[in-house]
Parts: structure tokens; sequence; C-alpha cells
């Protein structure tokens, strides 16, 4: 088999192999900065993994939420504040205005030329997917019984549940705004009106809900990162995680380089890593998050991808209709 440069990324540049030329390029840099949207629970210890292989090279996390943090490198750019090396964002159709801009750095690692499939790269190298996760409805089993969970999402607008939801914004989170566009689509603005009659918790990111129902603040999430709900099922709390009857939003989470990245070298040498069968391994051993890469299998205990319902992703859309969509969902929810 052709390599997958060969094969379809004709446009972009020949893959690269980590090389003792980039290993000793990016020492001398000594740091690098990744701005993402995954939680710190997996993002700080994926960061030390990392620092642990290459121990000359320090890593900054800057986390926060999709939508923020593509506001945030947006007035950076225009300030020509430089910061951001590496950028990994839970709204794909962030990285369409980034490539039109010129903002990102074309690069493509061995390892993704190699084990990624073709859909998961950008036809000009530009970015590609990190690994996948679902926004996901769960509950707390202590606070509702597993016979009377719910199934999908219109199950979440009987009366029973009035005052025991709670779920994420997309105006903060990517996650919550590629879920709401794949809802909006699939189920109509008239659902959401409906949903938010629920006396419904609006907290911001999609971490939060996950942490709302296991410390028992709120019983049922509408929404939420998937991979944290698995966490805490993990650690013992009473979570259910329920792939919804109508079909589950599928997140996927690019990363690129930026053009204006002060430790350039570093920052090949991270995405690289993060890439390769072992940093996507770690992910998915800490956090359970769908690889990418295929030579790792699932994390053991979580259905597979090809099992679940899931919505269709459409990122040029979620750009498109972001604005309308923050401005109808703040007429029905409010934080």
């Amino acid at each position: 088999m052709l390599p997958l440069g060969a094969r379809v990324l004709s446009a972009a540049p020949a893959a690269e192999p980590v090389t003792p030329a980039l290993i000793d390029a990016a020492n001398k840099e000594g740091k690098v900065t990744y701005y993402t949207a995954m939680d710190l629970s997996v993002a700080e210890p994926m960061a030390r993994a990392f620092e642990a292989k290459y121990a000359g090279i320090k890593v900054t996390v800057e986390r926060t939420g999709s939508e923020r943090l593509f506001n945030r490198i947006a007035q950076e750019q225009s300030s020509r504040l430089f910061r951001v090396d590496v950028v990994n964002s839970a709204d794909a159709a962030h990285f369409q205005p980034w490539k039109r801009e010129g903002w990102l750095a074309p690069f493509v690692a061995e390892a993704v030329a190699r084990d990624v499939p073709a859909e998961m790269v950008d036809a000009d190298g530009m970015f590609c997917n990190q690994r996948t996760h679902l926004s996901t409805i769960a509950y707390n089993s202590k606070l509702i019984a597993p016979e009377d969970g719910p199934k999908g999402f219109q199950d979440l607008l009987d009366p029973k549940y009035v005052g025991k939801l709670v779920k994420g914004h997309p105006g903060y989170s990517g996650t919550i705004m590629t879920a709401t566009q794949q809802i909006a689509r699939e189920l109509g603005w008239p659902y959401l009106e409906k949903l938010s009659k629920q006396k419904v918790l609006q907290v911001q990111s999609a971490t939060e809900p996950p942490k709302k129902i296991e410390a028992g603040e709120r019983a049922i999430a509408v929404d939420g990162s998937d991979y944290l709900f698995w966490m805490a099922k993990e650690r013992g709390s009473p979570i259910e995680v329920v792939h919804a009857v109508e079909g589950t939003p599928l997140i996927t989470n690019p990363m690129g380089i930026f053009r204006s990245a002060p430790n350039p070298n570093a920052a090949r040498l991270l995405v690289s890593w993060i890439m390769s069968p072992e940093g996507q391994q770690f992910i998915v051993s800490l956090s359970g998050q769908y690889p990418a890469n295929r030579q790792i299998k699932p994390k053991p205990g979580r259905p597979l991808l090809s099992d679940i319902k899931t919505f269709r992703e459409d990122p040029r859309a979620v750009e498109r209709e972001a604005e309308s969509i923050k401005t109808q969902y703040a007429r029905y929810f409010k934080v």
C-alpha cells in the first residue's frame, strides 16, 4: 500500500519523520505551548509524558473552552502577540478560517501519513484529527434509577426531569457548539426550546456537566465530553452513559501548528509524538477517547465507535451557523 501522503495528500508536504536533527532543534528551543480544549485531567498528564520522553522540552498547556480559545487566538494574531505553537480545538470549524487566513503551517507527521485515515487529514497538511469523542447524555444512578433513566433526547422533556438537568453552552465550548448544530439539524430548534423549559442548570464547558452529576449537584447531564463520564465511572462513581436512540453528536478534535509558532521545531516534535502510536495509546489508556491512529485499538470496556449511532459532523456548516446558533441558543438558555 502506498503511503497516505502519496495517495491523498497531493498538495501536502512530504511526511516528516522524527530525526535526531529535529530533536536537537527542539531541544534548543526548550519549550512548546499547547492550546487545547481537552480537560486538564488528560492534557497535563499527556504533556508530562512527552516531557519524560524529551527531557529537554517543557510543555505549557493552555486549556480553555474552544470558543474562548478561538477568540483568544484571533486577538493574539491581530496584536502580533505570538504565543501558540500547537492548537487543538473541539470545534473542527475553527480550522477553516485559520487555514484561509494563512495562520497554519503545513506539516504531516510520519505517523499521520502512515496510520491516520485520509478523511481525518487536511488535504493540504494543515491539520489532522488528534482524537474523537462524543457528547453524550449521562446520569447519576444514585439519583436516577436505571429503569427511570433517559434513553434519548426526547426523554429529557419528561416533566419528571424538571430541575434535574445540566448542560454546557455553545458560546464557550466547541464540543457543545458542534453538538448543538447537530441536534438543531436533527431534532429542530423547537426541541431545544422545549428543553430550556426544564429548569436546566446552564454551565459553560463540556467538562462541567460530568463533574456536576458526579458531585450529585444534578442528576442528568444533557451533554458533555463522554470520556469524562467514563473516567468518573471507572473511578467508581455511579455514572451511566447514554447513547441516545436518536443518535449521539460526534466530535472530532483537529490539531495543527501555527505559522507564527515561536517554537516550530518543538511544535513538530510534539505533534509527531501525540499522533504516534505511543502518544495515541497514552490518550486512549488514560481517557478512553477514540484514537485517530488506526494502529491503536479503543480502550477495553468502551463501546466501539462503529457500534454507536452518531449524528454527522459538519464543520463547514458549524462555521456558517456559529453566530446564529449562539443567538438562537441565548433566547432559550441563560447562563
